[in-house]
């Protein structure tokens, strides 16, 4: 994985490059292994990508195995519905995995692994969603 180093309004970010937006399954998902935990890769029909936690925050399932419909994807243990945007439960479940920044150029795909230990207190906005 290479590393490019983008500004921020609040500090600088370090993207890694993870691949590119073809590499991931129209309404599905890839695994980007890192030291500190799997990160799934989600591709919206509308092409959006979205990375979170690959651990549903129920039982911990393996969102990568999912369903994604929108831009949710849905637990393949107990159905739970997570938004891909921000790694929220779907009401009325509650809970949150963890959100990685993902930023797209063309069809390059990075992500912002060191803002990932955030995420479940958010993300610090480095990708830019309010």
């Amino acid at each position: 994985m290479d590393s490019i180093i983008m500004e921020n309004a609040a500090a600088e970010t370090v993207w890694t490059l993870v691949g590119t937006v073809d590499d991931i399954p129209v309404l599905g998902s890839r695994v980007v292994r890192t030291p500190d935990g799997d990160i799934a890769l989600f591709r919206t029909a509308a092409d959006e990508v979205f990375a979170l936690e690959d651990a549903c925050p129920h039982k911990r399932g393996p969102l990568s195995q999912g369903i994604v419909h929108g831009r949710r994807v849905t637990c393949p243990l107990h159905n739970w519905v997570i938004e891909l945007a921000t790694g929220e439960a779907v009401a009325p479940d509650e809970g949150r995995t963890g959100h990685v920044p993902v930023r797209v150029d063309g069809r390059s795909v990075a992500i912002a692994l060191g803002e990932a230990k955030l995420s479940r207190g958010g993300c610090r906005k480095a990708c830019g969603h309010v």
